[in-house]
């Protein structure tokens, strides 16, 4: 079953969490989305699918970490805050325009 993830992110703007995405190349495994914006209290959100917990958990554990000292230094600000949802329905298919 597909995962969800909403992660508020150790990081100020945009530009930081492109340097960090940067970083995981090839994109990670079992990642199918991920959208980055501006929420209404000004910090960051990540969201991202996955193809499944499994995946996602491996990334948050393995690759994230890595990627955020390449990408902010030796000593980022932490990991992100996550949470995760089983995705129980898909609706729409679309880019963002």
């Amino acid at each position: 079953m597909q995962w969800m993830t909403v992660a508020v992110p150790p990081f100020a703007s945009l530009e930081q969490a492109d340097a960090v995405f940067a970083q995981q190349d090839p994109m990670p495994d079992g990642l199918v989305a991920r959208y980055a914006g501006t929420a209404a209290d000004g910090r960051i959100r990540v969201v991202a699918l996955w193809d499944s917990k499994a995946h996602a958990d491996r990334f948050f554990a393995n690759t994230l970490g890595p990627a955020l000292a390449r990408a902010l230094g030796p000593e980022p600000a932490g990991l992100p805050e996550v949470i995760g949802i089983d995705v129980a329905r898909s609706y729409v298919r679309q880019p963002v325009a």
